[in-house]
Parts: C-alpha cells; sequence; structure tokens
C-alpha cells in the first residue's frame, strides 16, 4: 500500500516537473519569435485586417517609419509602458507583411540629444507630463520627398492604433488625395469671433472633429447651397442637414449622380444643433431638413417632421441639467442588433448614437435596390418632432410600439434615372442679365439616367456628426477621443466612396463601448412591464391636479383666499389623492430601478463567478471520472 503510494507520488512529481520543463521550452520558443502574439479576442480587435495587409503588402518602395518614444523610468510612467509595448508589436506586424519595403526604426528622444532634435524636425510633438517633463511617443513616416507624422500616440486611440499607423502610411505611398465636397447649413468648419466677441476675450467657434479628420484624409471643398453644378473634381458630396435647399440645388446633385459622382447625405426630422430657428421657450422650430425631390424619385419617403423612438435602444440614466436622471426614447444608442452585420463597412460596429433620427421608408423605383445600414427595433414608433422636444416621460407614458423596424440609415445601388425629367427647374429669382450670362457659359447636355450603377447613402440623423455627440475632448492632451462609432461611421462610408476601401476594416474596429445588448432587452421589457402601472398613477396625479384647479379658479371676490367647508374637505381629498399617486408613482419607478439594479448585479456576479465554477465543477467531475476508473482497476 505504502509503496503504491510512494509510486503515486513519484509519478506526480516528474509529471509536474516535466509540464514545467515544456512550459518553459514553449516560453523560451515564443520569445525567440519576436512579436507573436496569440489573439483571442472575439473580434480578433488584435490582428491585421486585410485591408491594412493590402495596404502594406502593396508598398513597391522602401519607406522608413521612425518610432520615436521617451525611455527611462523617469521619463516613462508606468500606464504608458503597456501601450509603447502595444505600438512596437504593431509596428513589428507591418514590417512582417513587407519587410523588403518597410524598415522600422526606434528613437529614445532624452533630454537634450540628437534623437530629440530628430524627433522635433520630423513633427514629434512632446507631452509635458505631471512631473514637468518631457515625454514623447510619435511616428513619422517617410518616402522621400513626402513624410507625415503623427505627432502623439495616444492611448485612448488604442483601438484606433491600427487605423491611425495604417493611414499615414497610405498617405504616404499615395500621391493626390481624392476631394470631397462639402455641402451644408451648420458651421462644420468653424465660425471666427466677431470684434464685439474678441473685445470680451471669447473665441469663435471651432472646426467640428469630423470635418477636421476628414481634412487629415481627403481635399475638402465647400460647395454652397444655391449651386448650379457640382465641380467635376469632386469624386465625394457629403451634404449635410440640407434645411429648405433648393430644387436647382437638388438638380445640380441629381447630375452629380448620373455623371458618377457619390453622394453620401444627412438628413433630419429635428436637428438639435441647428439654432438658427428658436421659438419660444428656447424650443428650436422647423429645423429639419431633407432632399425631397430626389428621395422621392428613388421611391422612397422621409418625413421631416416625425422622430423615431426607441425603448429598447433608450437609456434611462442619461444626467439632465438639474442632476435628475432624464430618459429620451428618441435618443438611439445603437448596439449591434439595430446594425447590419452582413456589412463590410459596419459589420464590427458595436455602438453608434443618433439623437432625434428620422426613418426611410418605401419599395425603391426599378433598377435600383435597396439595403438598410441602421435601423430600430421592432419596439418603436414615430412621434412628431413637437412632441420630442418636450420630454421623454410623456413620450413613453403614451407609447404604443409599432412592431416593425425602421431604416434610419440606407444604402441605394442600381442605375439612377433623373429626378428632373423636364430639365433644369426654372429659377425664380433669376432676371433677363442673368440669363444672358447664362447663354455665354458652355451649356452642359442635362443628364436623364447614368450609364453604370452608382452608389448613395442616406442617413436619417445629421447630430450624431457633432462633437458633443460624437468625441470625447480630453484638453490636457488636447484629443478627442471616440466614444461611439458616428466618427469612424462617416469616415468609413467616404472612404469607401472616395475609392479607397482598405482602411475599412481597420477603421471599424475603432468602437470602445461593448454593449450589454441581453441587459437592454431586460430592462426594456422590465419598462414595458411597470409603464401600465406608472401610466395610470400619472393620470390620476394628472386627473387630481386638474380638479383642484378648477376648484381654485371658481374663488370670486371676497372668496379669494376662503373656500366653503364642502370645497375644503374636497381640496384635501384631492390633494390626499394626489400625494397617495405621487408615493404609489415614486415607489413604482423605484422597483423599476431596483429591477434593473438587481439585473445588472446578477448578471456582473455571474460573470465575476461563472469562470471559477465552471472550472471547480469541472475538476470535481474529472476527479470523480478518474477514482472511478481507479477503482475499476
Amino acid at each position: 500500500m505504502n509503496q503504491k503510494k510512494t509510486e503515486t507520488l513519484l509519478y506526480s512529481a516528474l509529471g509536474v516537473a516535466f509540464m514545467f520543463l515544456v512550459i518553459l521550452g514553449v516560453n523560451l520558443i515564443v520569445s525567440a519569435l519576436r512579436g507573436a502574439r496569440v489573439d483571442m479576442t472575439a473580434d480578433r480587435l488584435y490582428t491585421l485586417s486585410d485591408g491594412t495587409r493590402k495596404i502594406l503588402r502593396g508598398i513597391d518602395s522602401p519607406i522608413e517609419v521612425r518610432f520615436y518614444c521617451s525611455q527611462g523610468e523617469k521619463q516613462m510612467p508606468a500606464q504608458l509602458k503597456s501601450f509603447a509595448k502595444s505600438v512596437e508589436d504593431l509596428l513589428e506586424e507591418f514590417r512582417q507583411q513587407n519587410p523588403g519595403n518597410i524598415e522600422i526604426r526606434k528613437f529614445n528622444p532624452a533630454p537634450d540629444s540628437e534623437a530629440e532634435d530628430l524627433a522635433r524636425l520630423d513633427g514629434i510633438e512632446p507631452r509635458n507630463l505631471p512631473t514637468g517633463e518631457a515625454f514623447y511617443m510619435g511616428v513619422a513616416v517617410s518616402l522621400d520627398p513626402v513624410k507625415v507624422a503623427l505627432p502623439y500616440l495616444a492611448p485612448e486611440r488604442e483601438r484606433q492604433l491600427e487605423y491611425d499607423l495604417a493611414r499615414v502610411i497610405s498617405r504616404v505611398v499615395s500621391t493626390n488625395k481624392p476631394v470631397v465636397g462639402l455641402m451644408t447649413t451648420l458651421p462644420m468648419s468653424g465660425m471666427p469671433a466677431n470684434p464685439a466677441m474678441m473685445r470680451m476675450g471669447q473665441r469663435g467657434q471651432e472646426p467640428w472633429v469630423v470635418y477636421n479628420e476628414l481634412k487629415r484624409d481627403f481635399t475638402v471643398e465647400s460647395v454652397g447651397m444655391d449651386v448650379e453644378s457640382i465641380p467635376d473634381n469632386i469624386r465625394v458630396l457629403l451634404v449635410i442637414h440640407p434645411k429648405e435647399i433648393s430644387e436647382k440645388a437638388q438638380f445640380a446633385i441629381d447630375q452629380f449622380i448620373l455623371r458618377g459622382g457619390k453622394l453620401i447625405a444627412f438628413v433630419d426630422p429635428l436637428c438639435l444643433v441647428d439654432s438658427s430657428n428658436p421659438g419660444p421657450m428656447g424650443i428650436s422650430m422647423g429645423n429639419g431638413s431633407s432632399l425631397p425631390k430626389l428621395i422621392k424619385a428613388w421611391g422612397l419617403d422621409f418625413e421631416s417632421g416625425k422622430v423615431v423612438a426607441d425603448l429598447s435602444f433608450m437609456k434611462s440614466d442619461l444626467a439632465g441639467g438639474d442632476g435628475r436622471r432624464r430618459i429620451e426614447p428618441t435618443w438611439l444608442f445603437l448596439n449591434p442588433k439595430g446594425i447590419d452585420r452582413n456589412d463590410a463597412i459596419i459589420s464590427q460596429f458595436d455602438n453608434i448614437l443618433m439623437p432625434s433620427a428620422g426613418a426611410f421608408t418605401g419599395t425603391p423605383v426599378t433598377g435600383l435596390k435597396l439595403e438598410s445600414l441602421l435601423h430600430s427595433t421592432t419596439n418603436s414608433q414615430t412621434v412628431d418632432t413637437f412632441m420630442a422636444q418636450g420630454g421623454g416621460q410623456k413620450i413613453v407614458t403614451d407609447f404604443s410600439p409599432s412592431g416593425k423596424e425602421m431604416a434610419l440609415a440606407v444604402r441605394i445601388t442600381g442605375k439612377f434615372k433623373t429626378a428632373f425629367p423636364e430639365g433644369k427647374p426654372a429659377d425664380p429669382k433669376s432676371d433677363d442679365k442673368d440669363e444672358d450670362a447664362k447663354k455665354e457659359e458652355p451649356a452642359r447636355e442635362d443628364l436623364k439616367e447614368s450609364k453604370a450603377e452608382n452608389v448613395v447613402y442616406l442617413i436619417g440623423d445629421a447630430d450624431m456628426l457633432f462633437d458633443n455627440f460624437s468625441v470625447r475632448k480630453l484638453p490636457f492632451f488636447g484629443i478627442a477621443q471616440p466614444f461611439n462609432g458616428n466618427l469612424a461611421f462617416v469616415q468609413s462610408i467616404t472612404e469607401q466612396m472616395a475609392g479607397d476601401s482598405n482602411l475599412i476594416g481597420a477603421r471599424s474596429r475603432a468602437s470602445i463601448r461593448r454593449p450589454f445588448t441581453v441587459v437592454e432587452d431586460m430592462r426594456a421589457e422590465a419598462q414595458k412591464r411597470y409603464q401600465d402601472r406608472i401610466s395610470g398613477f400619472e393620470k390620476e396625479v394628472q386627473e387630481a391636479q386638474q380638479k383642484i384647479s378648477e376648484i381654485q379658479s371658481k374663488k370670486e371676490g371676497n372668496q379669494r383666499f376662503i373656500l366653503s367647508p364642502e370645497a375644503q374637505a374636497e381640496l384635501a381629498k384631492l390633494q390626499q389623492k394626489q400625494t397617495d399617486a405621487n408615493r404609489a408613482l415614486r415607489e413604482e419607478r423605484k422597483k423599476l430601478r431596483r429591477d434593473e439594479e438587481s439585473l445588472q448585479n446578477r448578471l456582473k456576479w455571474a460573470n465575476i463567478a461563472g469562470m471559477p465554477i465552471i472550472v471547480s465543477i469541472a475538476g470535481v467531475v474529472l476527479a470523480f471520472i478518474r477514482r472511478r476508473k481507479s477503482a475499476a482497476r
């Protein structure tokens, strides 16, 4: 018996020693394979995209990538070390794709060193650490005579690291940047301060982040809202919030599409950013936009006076101006359930915010194909824009789901026919002098149909491009960090339309948030379960308040401050009823919040404890099976 135990212990010790040697050997082999990694993430976040590989393998001339990173314990804060290692590993993966033409050089720009002088010449910008020391982390890519730099690599943009690096390489090897036209009524390019504001020390409005990002990749040209034709050098036309656009301008867009130009249009039933038409109590009035003539000609409809509300994509924990929690059912926080997972451009997006978006309905005309890229859930309905501005609780109280998904962003492909079969619309503002001037211009024949298939993108919201709805600005570092996929969405479709689709895969991994779709579905179900009781109590409160107002309005003359005993009793009864209803309403809302918090806690603990429990059970089962086998021997 003792001999058997001794043999068991001996074999166990040998087994442990053997496993130790195997693990040690594997570590040595892996260490020898410089930069080798295994990507175990769900969406292969740390594996080079096909587009990046194509860019790198397509390089036919030697390029030099210079990576500047401050080294040493004093210069390198602990929180930046792992990020610096990620940059280094990724650059090595880039080199392995085309080792003959990609050279990686690393520099430590220590103070008063030649490397620091070279970093400054390359446009690498230092950042001051809390200790006051200068810290460098940037990349410069050169292919004589072209040189492009990423002045500072921010850890907050780690998910976009592959794209940022691939983009500068693509810019170096490409000769010309595509021209993108921008037609908008919004101040996307910024607004200078007027003299009065400057005297008060106030600055003008900075350009939107999306505008600056587009300028990094493309030559952006402004196109007026009253143009008669789109310049031929423009490859892609971005139309954003075309409020009250004329038929003349729509005709120009129509002809642009028919001759092969690409259109991306962001229309909006209620543009929150546009404050050009304020109404009573600060509520904007009539700030909708559309391309009515064109959209109708394509067989679709876009109601500029209707906004989509969706309880499944709603957030109930938004902070209001008074610090209280508020709900906005018309602010759609789309998760993967509202995003087309089969589309190459947006398949890996997991979070897009569309505040006050509209829906596209209808069936495209013969020859055109419609694809829905972003959509609501069946737990949605449309509401008037006035109601959408009046408060979310009223919408939730009267909510009646449509039972169908609504298209929020669509792609139309095929051969387009003109929306102006009778030719160019007459301009009512033109006079005889203008007509004489036009006769001297070279005439261009009006097109009736596109020669080849084309693509048009229609998105039912323009607010999603505004900084407050797409990025989080970090003033200390001077950068903007995307907190959803809005910025990546417009950049991806613009890149595809401009002819460079290689960066789309890298760009679509830029989103940070990974929402718990199960949690959001269960939260929506809990909201629905409690809503009937909440609505009932709210109705009781409103009825009691109405009756109290009626009693008080009947006071006349010397009874202004005195009520009859009967009226006083009735008033006290109604006030008590109102108090009881308010108390019950608060309790129901507390129960709803408790259910939501309980759900989150259960899932959190299930995630924390689930794996250890599963491993423990598996170990017990395995031990039991082995004991049974040993007993059988």
